[in-house]
């Protein structure tokens, strides 16, 4: 039986860890990227056996993505799946910042998301699930975060973009958009938002969440792996919105 195989960026922690540790329990051979290669090993030597591969860079560079595509060549030759989890956040002043610092963010995210895609694409011989971790802030608006969001709202309207760009070739695209989830990028100038009482007293005490608790990282990659199953057979286009229900109240 032929094992498939998914490439999954931002493995080294969060989504993208449990998402690696997710598709590699249920038969799939990953190839793990992040930037942070103490991590990757580590998680490579978590994994259940298989001939998995690692990918140290960034996935907006286009020497990391060559790198990934002669990997992919030489060990596996086809592609099934991409979870393209990476992502980061700064706070931003679009009023006082300078554009290159203030592109930084969007640059990164944008790139990453066209390159990793054009890398996956390559090796989609046959079908192929391709998604994105969008988030809520594409919707929304927050202080200090108009390049993450507007980052966001672009990666949303890419996937439906490249719905029908790849729809002859049967790859169906997709974007999950979580809300509050418990990872690394919840803590924000040394503190965790999920743990201060600005959260307690609107989303645990009061009703903006309706499930009053942020979402662990499986919950995340339970979707994900989902939109690569038999199941989502049918869903393309589609940002899936995975926020406890926080963005249907006031």
């Amino acid at each position: 039986m032929n094992r498939k195989r998914a490439l999954i960026t931002g493995a080294a922690s969060g989504i993208g860890k449990a998402a690696a540790l997710r598709f590699a329990s249920e038969g799939y051979d990953v190839c793990i990227n992040d930037i942070q290669k103490e991590k990757l090993s580590l998680l490579l030597h978590e994994l259940p056996p298989g001939n998995h591969l690692s990918l140290c860079g960034s996935y907006a560079e286009q020497e990391t993505v060559k790198e990934g595509e002669r990997i992919i060549r030489e060990n596996w030759g086809s592609l099934d799946v991409l979870i393209n989890c990476a992502g980061l956040f700064e706070k931003t002043n679009p009023i006082t910042m300078e554009i290159g610092q203030w592109r930084n963010i969007f640059d990164c995210m944008i790139n990453g998301c066209l390159l990793i895609t054009q890398l996956a694409e390559k090796f989609m011989t046959n079908g192929g699930r391709i998604v994105h971790v969008s988030s809520i802030h594409g919707t929304r608006a927050e202080r200090q975060a108009s390049s993450y969001s507007m980052a966001k709202a672009a990666i949303n309207q890419y996937c439906r973009s490249m719905a029908l760009e790849l729809a002859d070739k049967n790859i169906l695209v997709n974007a999950i958009a979580p809300g509050f989830v418990n990872t690394g990028m919840s803590v924000v100038d040394g503190q965790n938002e999920l743990d201060s009482q600005w959260f307690k007293d609107n989303y645990v005490q009061g009703d903006h969440l309706p499930l009053r608790r942020a979402a662990n990282p499986d919950e995340i990659a339970g979707v994900a792996f989902f939109l690569a199953g038999k199941d989502a057979s049918y869903i393309t286009g589609q940002v899936i919105t995975v926020d406890g229900g926080l963005t249907i109240t006031f």
